[in-house]
């Protein structure tokens, strides 16, 4: 009963004038934050929309096993967690399409927002779940052996990895971390640089260069990856661009990508105060920008811990920031 009430209340509530559909609440993103904030919206009675974005389900859904998100004892895959989530957010009436924000105008409110070009929605507000993408290095073995080896995240997927030999390729901040973590679980890490110095902070490069198994590989660059089905070993180019170039093979189980993530904040960028890299800044301990009434939630807000449960839990903060919002200005 309480689902068919919000499911009829939630077709009521949008009007439709001219090229514009009114909303109270535009989520725009898929991810744990996305479907999370909407999950919290729709139970407040905020009537969401939500635009799932180029990937549905966020990063997660290129992830195999997940085993680090409380309530699923014996892990879970990543779509069907986020499959989960959907079916969970739906069932309080969040209206879930596919689309993508194309271009925004956040200068006044109601907010306007695009949909793939040529649908215009005005929201009273608005919840920007739209995620970072990993950046890779353009490999086309990035994509054969995605989920099979490769991965972006070691604190999402080194646990797989126990006591085997994997490689880190970077050399700042995030590269030095990733290793160090897989250190801790690994019997050896190759971190690959491309230079034949570090980018990273000194004390973090000094906790590489001091830990035993881990293996600096400078003036290195990868060339491709190789194995069946899985990652079993990666080609390298060694002094790349020099004379004495050569090819070196080292034998892995794991390739881990560590050059960095790009905050997908484009549309906004003229309107919410950003970070040097494009990540949105919030009110700490909220999830307000500088525009009030928008609020960011997940990874486009979040450059250092980048987990899905923390996502979620900032999902959690946008809806009921948006909520509370609401209830204060009408």
């Amino acid at each position: 009963m309480f689902e068919a009430m919000n499911l009829s209340a939630n077709k009521n509530d949008k009007k439709i004038e001219g090229d514009a559909e009114k909303v109270k609440c535009l989520i725009i993103g898929s991810g744990p934050a996305g479907y999370t904030a909407a999950i919290y919206a729709a139970r407040a009675n905020l009537y969401p929309v939500l635009y799932e974005g180029l990937q549905p389900g966020g990063q997660l859904t290129t992830t195999t096993e997940v085993e680090n998100f409380p309530g699923y004892p014996e892990g879970i895959t990543g779509p069907e967690m986020m499959e989960d989530l959907k079916k969970q957010a739906s069932r309080f009436g969040t209206d879930a399409r596919w689309g993508i924000a194309t271009d925004a105008d956040l200068s006044v409110r109601p907010f306007k927002v695009t949909i793939d070009h040529s649908k215009l929605i005005e929201a009273e507000t608005l919840i920007i779940a739209t995620g970072a993408t990993a950046k890779y290095l353009g490999l086309e073995d990035e994509k054969k052996y995605a989920g099979g080896g490769v991965s972006a995240c070691a604190t999402c997927d080194g646990f797989f990895y126990r006591g085997k030999d994997v490689a880190v390729v970077g050399g700042g901040d995030t590269a030095a971390e990733e290793a160090l973590y897989l250190a801790g679980l690994c019997n050896k890490v190759y971190l690959i640089v491309r230079r034949d110095v570090l980018r990273a902070s000194k004390v973090m490069q000094e906790r590489v260069l001091n830990t035993p198994n881990i293996e600096v590989l400078w003036k290195h660059q990868a060339k491709g990856l190789f194995g069946q089905g899985v990652v079993e070993g990666a080609e390298l180019f060694k002094n790349k661009g020099e004379e004495n170039e050569e090819i070196v093979k080292i034998k892995i189980d794991g390739f881990f990508l560590a050059i960095g993530h790009k905050p997908n904040s484009e549309i906004f960028k003229d309107y919410l105060n950003l970070d040097e890299v494009g990540y949105i800044l919030t009110t700490p301990g909220t999830s307000k920008t500088n525009v009030p009434g928008v609020f960011a939630c997940g990874d486009v807000q979040d450059p250092h811990y980048r987990q899905a449960v923390t996502a979620a839990g900032s999902g959690c903060m946008a809806a009921i920031d948006a909520e509370r919002f609401l209830s204060e200005n009408g």
